[in-house]
């Protein structure tokens, strides 16, 4: 949980918290994680009592909490877990944590010069105060610049961009062939109607929600977004629509108990924007970020509609760098009808705009035949790392797969 190594960060140096605190979503924070919510008030108050203290360590911090909040045995037992977790979670990426926290700072500030500017305009504040706020501004986008500077040290490399896993898939062709999801990888599916897209979606979200503490982001401006829902719940727990429903409230505590409530679709229609989109990112926390359908996410405009869609890719890219892995889906043009494996021009709407802002591209074929479960992988690109355990030959694989729409699964053959 970032929130966990936040407090960690603001615990070891007290520059990050003098520096971050009041950009952090506490409103979030509360509403969601009650405990960790009272951490960032008790952290507060420590530093603005002792002044002259550059740090925290896990005795002030759990003797300032007792301090401030009355706790029965069970309370107390459960604050001393919970800080013991803090203090033993590893940040693994610094230079990540604080770049979220830069890049949230950023947007404070921006939201702040926008408020400021209407007031100047009503005559409500003086333009000093629109320039000072404006300064501040200037000054963190050159501190963020300048964090972006890739570390060069080759174990490091190696240890987070392979060793260390990322989102792993259920298909474990995919795994051997792309690997793991990471933040800032930008892929995205395609196939003609009726294949078996939010199939695909709910089978390997499903299993990928097990893996992380994040939440799933799930834009659904495609099929009937209660539709979708219950797809993810018969994927999570691998039952028939009619078993689901035979018992209601035991499947529902299943389900909560699998996915911690971590799976949000938003059911969006064609008029969606991708503001709207921005303002939902930056109150949750993602582990990964379905589009489905990406082509009609609005808000983008060009001369010609290849352009348009280049716009709308390059955007997703963008979201992946700053939240989570993105997955994205498109329609397979009417080429690909009847095809088993399709390639990447059979992509719809763009031969190469939309392709080449993308880390992967998966076709999924079908027969023609409507029966049939079989389903048909290839890989048309691939610039992922991959895992220990990815193997060359399959970077551009292809795979035969078994669907399952029963239960809203693929499973391999």
């Amino acid at each position: 949980m970032v929130e966990k190594q936040i407090i960690k960060l603001f615990c070891e140096d007290k520059n990050l918290f003098t520096k971050y605190y009041k950009y952090v979503n506490i409103n979030y924070i509360k509403l969601n994680y009650n405990n960790i919510y009272k951490l960032f008030i008790i952290i507060n108050n420590y530093y603005n009592k002792y002044i002259n203290n550059n740090n925290i360590n896990k005795s002030e911090l759990e003797i300032t909490y007792n301090a401030n909040y009355l706790l029965n045995e069970a309370e107390r037992k459960e604050l001393i877990a919970l800080i013991d977790d803090i203090f033993a979670t590893e940040v693994t990426n610094h230079e990540a944590v604080v770049e979220l926290l830069e890049e949230h700072r950023r947007r404070c500030l921006a939201g702040d010069i926008a408020r400021i500017a209407l007031d100047v305009e009503d005559g409500k504040t003086s333009i000093e105060e629109l320039n000072k706020i404006f300064g501040e501004f200037e000054h963190s986008q050159i501190e963020a610049d300048e964090a972006t500077v890739v570390e060069m040290d080759l174990a490091l490399l190696y240890n987070t961009q392979v060793k260390t896993q990322g989102l792993r898939w259920r298909l474990n062709f995919l795994n051997q062939s792309l690997g793991s999801l990471r933040k800032g990888d930008f892929g995205f599916i395609f196939a003609r109607p009726e294949t078996g897209k939010t199939t695909f979606l709910a089978s390997e979200i499903s299993h990928m929600v097990q893996q992380t503490e994040g939440d799933i982001i799930w834009f659904n401006n495609e099929e009937q977004g209660n539709k979708v829902a219950i797809r993810c719940y018969s994927a999570v727990l691998g039952l028939t629509t009619e078993d689901l429903f035979r018992d209601i409230d035991y499947n529902q505590r299943k389900f909560e108990a699998l996915t911690q409530k971590r799976i949000k679709i938003y059911d969006f229609d064609d008029s969606s924007r991708a503001s709207r989109i921005d303002a939902i990112l930056k109150t949750t926390n993602p582990a990964l970020i379905i589009f489905d359908q990406i082509d009609k996410i609005k808000g983008f405009k060009a001369d010609r509609n290849d352009l348009e869609l280049k716009a709308i890719y390059q955007w997703a890219r963008e979201i992946a760098k700053m939240y989570a892995p993105v997955i994205a889906v498109s329609q397979a043009s009417g080429e690909a009808e009847g095809k088993l494996w399709l390639t990447m021009d059979m992509v719809d709407g763009s031969k190469t705009a939309k392709q080449g802002e993308a880390d992967w591209i998966l076709g999924i074929g079908k027969e023609q035949d409507n029966t049939s479960r079989i389903r048909y992988l290839n890989i048309t690109k691939n610039k992922l790392l991959g895992d220990e355990d990815t193997l060359p030959d399959l970077r551009h694989g292809s795979s035969q797969v078994l669907i399952k729409p029963e239960v809203a699964r693929y499973e391999d053959l």
